[in-house]
């Protein structure tokens, strides 16, 4: 609890760095919420879950630091943030692998509309960027919205997984509005906290997986069922 009570803190420092214009604090203070998700993961099960979410985590608190450096750096924090994703994504896979259509069907839509709107505005240079980084995360949506077919042992773990993932897919749209399409005043609080609270739940999903066999942990498929 000392760890989420450490990143609370460090939350607060950071939207009062931000609010006051106090550019040093803010770099030193915004990755602390997700260095302490790291740390706090250690209550967590041992798990390949586990690792890949923490891994996640740690290229997250890259992409943070990225971001937040005087100089413009946005395409190697976009980079360091694909590659959080694609941590997501394996973690996501070890214990579920069925194709789960519809919400291949919903990340398609949503991850669609997201490149559409940027595409829209004209990103020239940032056009293939920003389309591998639109794919990456439609794809860390499917199969955490693909999850929620989970055993009932893990219905929290994959209800926090999609929730995080949604929020997380909130933030960076808003990022990518801001940036390319249509800035907006209160963006960075609302981009900062909806990120915040998507790694929260992405990183307490962790708390929650079952130590049984990842091939049986996906809900048996309906013409498995029949076979049986």
């Amino acid at each position: 609890m000392r760890w989420l009570v450490l990143g609370l803190i460090a939350s607060v420092v950071f939207i009062a760095a931000r609010a006051t214009g106090s550019a040093e604090l803010a770099l030193l203070s915004k990755g602390v919420p997700v260095i302490a998700m790291f740390f706090w993961l250690a209550n967590a099960p041992a798990s390949r879950y586990r690792r890949w979410i923490r891994i996640g985590l740690l290229c997250s608190l890259a992409g943070d630091v990225l971001l937040e450096w005087p100089q413009d750096l946005f395409v190697f924090g976009l980079g360091a943030f694909l590659l959080a994703h694609l941590a997501y994504l394996r973690a996501y896979l070890t214990d579920c692998k069925q194709p789960a259509w519809l919400a291949l069907l919903l990340a398609l839509a949503v991850g669609g509309s997201m490149f559409s709107v940027l595409a829209s505005a004209g990103l020239g240079p940032m056009l293939i960027p920003v389309a591998c980084y639109a794919t990456a995360i439609g794809a860390m949506l499917w199969r955490a919205l693909a999850r929620l077919k989970m055993q009932p042992k893990n219905r929290n773990n994959a209800l926090l997984a999609a929730v995080g993932a949604l929020l997380f897919v909130f933030s960076d749209s808003l990022i990518g509005i801001n940036r390319f399409v249509a800035p907006f005043d209160s963006a960075g609080y609302w981009i900062i906290v909806s990120y915040w609270l998507g790694q929260w739940a992405i990183s307490a999903s962790a708390l929650h997986i079952s130590a049984q066999n990842p091939q049986q942990t996906c809900a048996t498929s309906t013409i498995e069922t029949r076979q049986a």
